[in-house]
């Protein structure tokens, strides 16, 4: 998890604004596997490696989001 501390900031939010979103017409690819998954519908492998590989910049995000403040306040 170290290897996320050193990171900027703006690396993960630049990578979850491009290819989090992309495609970006009709509409982002996560979008589209989450509503998938709500539904019940997302069954194919490749519909779940696109879930997954648009979705990891996110939960990177997240995780540094957390990791951010969580640091600057002391925690572990």
């Amino acid at each position: 998890m170290n290897w996320i501390d050193r990171q900027p900031f703006v690396l993960f939010l630049f990578a979850a604004l491009t290819l989090g979103l992309a495609p970006f017409v009709p509409e982002p690819h996560v979008w589209q596997k989450l509503k998938m998954l709500v539904q019940g519908t997302l069954v194919r492998p490749l519909d779940i490696f696109d879930l997954l590989l648009h979705g990891m910049p996110w939960i990177l995000l997240a995780v540094k989001t957390w990791r951010q403040f969580a640091l600057h306040r002391g925690a572990p």
